[in-house]
């Protein structure tokens, strides 16, 4: 990541913690009435193929004891009304500010993975993982929805897994790549933009 991306991300980063502090205290007090604690869902993540860190998102669902790989079909009985709300508007995703501070994250890049994918597909993620990851990506706003049909499909955490490491993986990874060989503050702009347009739109 270069200097001036990641100063970009700061300067956005802290402009939104500001804007949206009162958005974010009212979500976090609504969800703590509505569905209790934990009111946050921590994920593990990897920002590069050797490195991982804690993804955080307002949780969507309901807590399980064993719950593993991505979301598909056979988890879709777990999410909570409120936890669709948020998802549909992606609102679930605003904490996620605290990890570009951090610097897990960038606003723009590829969705960072889960580890047992990066560790079955390491020569997809030597490349993809060159890039920060992102919360919203040239991936993200081309193939999210086709991958939300493909997986709401799947009916067990078996299915969910080919189906998203057969038709998923590849294709992210080549809109990846191609965001890879383009990447610049201006073509993040446009992506951010079409992102935001896009939740409006919702």
């Amino acid at each position: 990541m270069t200097w001036y991306k990641r100063a970009f991300d700061l300067l956005l980063a802290s402009i939104l913690a500001i804007v949206l502090a009162p958005v974010l205290v009212g979500l976090l007090i609504w969800l703590w009435w509505v569905q209790g604690w934990p009111v946050f869902h921590v994920s593990e993540r990897m920002r590069s193929p050797d490195r991982a860190f804690q993804l955080v998102k307002f949780r969507t669902m309901t807590c399980a004891r064993a719950d593993s790989g991505v979301s598909g079909g056979d988890k879709s009985d777990r999410i909570t009304p409120a936890g669709k709300w948020l998802r549909d508007r992606r609102l679930d995703e605003l904490p996620q500010l605290w990890n570009v501070f951090r610097g897990d994250l960038s606003f723009v890049g590829p969705r960072p993975p889960l580890r047992l994918y990066v560790e079955r597909f390491p020569d997809v993620y030597a490349g993809v993982l060159r890039s920060r990851p992102g919360i919203t990506g040239l991936a993200t706003l081309v193939y999210h929805r086709h991958e939300e049909r493909l997986l709401s499909r799947c009916r067990t955490s078996a299915q969910t897994d080919a189906v998203y490491a057969r038709a998923c993986i590849p294709r992210k990874a080549r809109l990846d790549l191609l965001y890879q060989r383009h990447c610049s503050l201006c073509f993040d702009t446009v992506l951010m933009l079409k992102t935001i347009r896009r939740v409006v739109a919702r």
